[in-house]
């Protein structure tokens, strides 16, 4: 009977593994993880867990009944050494274990500023697992001061996360702008007011020369030659995907681990999912960092591997919390020769076109114009500029 082994117990592992338990796959089912801790949603780990209005039970994806009710094994705490793609067999913690059928679902990892800069002191931090942010977690009291290095969302939602439990935060980014390389200068001057309206101070156009301390930071010097004096630091400076295993096994990859628009990868019996995988999409090939990519394309993977034969059709949509303003995200801005704003009472969106076909909508506190963009998106339609614009447009007509 076929053995289906997963690699990678985040958002993408588990789902895999649950969606061949619901469709029926009869076959031996393994889940390998690195962590030794049941799979558990990443997103609210520098939200709601880190500010304490979440507990550890609630981040878990699902129960350790439902492995065990559904015959899954789970291999947790272990890191996978090699994968044999032509003998078929993983080796992992001095055992072998054979597959038939291999996805790697390995997820991403942050970007850590290096040893050269003082990243290797006390006090400095990343955010990406649960160790991560419980290490930190003792560092978020009153009156302390957090050096944020990077303006991305990651970086920002850690900002909102320590001004809220009331330290004092700098954020530093190198890039003219906070969020220069995912959204419009509008969606950019939104957030700088808002975290600037929470006290935040943010230095754009300047990087970090260095960290110092004796041991534990203690100052962290600017490329503009300012020295700002810090109890700790958090760095939100990017991810990279997890693919080395991968690559050692021959498997082919383009911005991290490449698939075909079934999820399969260039070596036979080997299939990829979530952070990790990159895929076809409208002419080029993107990675997808969110939790909506990873249960999609690894449940199309779950349907494939049972010989479904299913094309993955990408639907982006992203979404972040900071204070009190949830963003949403619908569609992919690459390209965007145009930004047209839409205001309503407490509500704000800017959408991006290109030319006269709509790519993508950043919605703050506009859950009604997320959905419409969103359906819109979707449908390869498009939609009236000068409607955007007047919020008495009835935007429903275009969907």
């Amino acid at each position: 009977m076929a053995h289906v082994v997963v690699i990678g117990a985040g958002q993408a592992g588990s789902s895999v593994v649950a969606k061949l338990r619901n469709d029926g796959f009869e076959g031996e089912v393994t889940l390998i993880g690195a962590e030794p801790i049941l799979p558990y949603q990443r997103p609210p780990l520098s939200k709601k867990y880190l500010l304490g209005e979440m507990d550890l039970e609630r981040l878990f994806l699902r129960p350790k009944a439902f492995y065990d009710d559904n015959n899954i094994t789970l291999k947790l705490g272990k890191a996978v050494d090699s994968v044999d793609s032509i003998g078929k067999t993983i080796a992992i913690g001095g055992e072998k274990i054979g597959y038939d059928q291999l996805v790697f679902a390995t997820g991403s990892s942050p970007r850590y500023l290096p040893a050269s800069v003082g990243g290797d002191l006390g006090g400095v931090y990343a955010v990406r697992d649960l160790a991560d942010v419980d290490a930190m977690a003792s560092e978020f009291e009153s009156d302390r001061h957090v050096l944020v290095i990077g303006g991305g969302y990651i970086g920002l939602e850690a900002a909102a996360v320590a001004a809220s439990k009331g330290l004092r935060v700098s954020v530093v980014e190198m890039a003219d702008r906070i969020l220069q390389r995912v959204a419009c200068k509008e969606t950019s001057d939104f957030f700088r007011r808002l975290h600037q309206e929470n006290g935040v101070e943010i230095i754009e156009g300047v990087g970090l020369e260095t960290l110092i301390g004796d041991g534990r930071v203690r100052q962290a010097k600017l490329s503009d030659g300012r020295i700002l004096n810090v109890d700790f630091v958090v760095a939100g400076i990017g991810i990279m995907p997890c693919a080395l295993v991968a690559e050692m096994a021959g498997v082919a990859m383009d911005n991290g681990i490449a698939t075909d628009k079934f999820g399969r990868t260039n070596v036979d019996g080997i299939w990829a999912a979530g952070d990790c995988a990159s895929f076809p999409y409208n002419g080029q090939r993107i990675r997808l960092e969110s939790v909506p990519n990873a249960i999609d394309q690894a449940e199309t993977v779950a349907q494939n591997i049972m010989g479904g034969e299913k094309e993955y059709n990408a639907k982006p949509w992203f979404w972040s919390d900071q204070y009190d303003v949830k963003l949403q995200i619908a569609g992919l801005n690459s390209g965007y020769d145009d930004v047209i704003a839409r205001r309503g009472e407490g509500a704000v969106s800017f959408w991006y076109f290109k030319g006269d076909a709509m790519l993508a909508v950043d919605a703050m506190n506009d859950p009604r114009g997320y959905m419409i963009g969103k359906r819109i998106i979707e449908a390869g339609k498009t939609i009236d500029k000068t409607a955007v614009a007047d919020p008495a447009t009835d935007l429903r007509a275009f969907m």
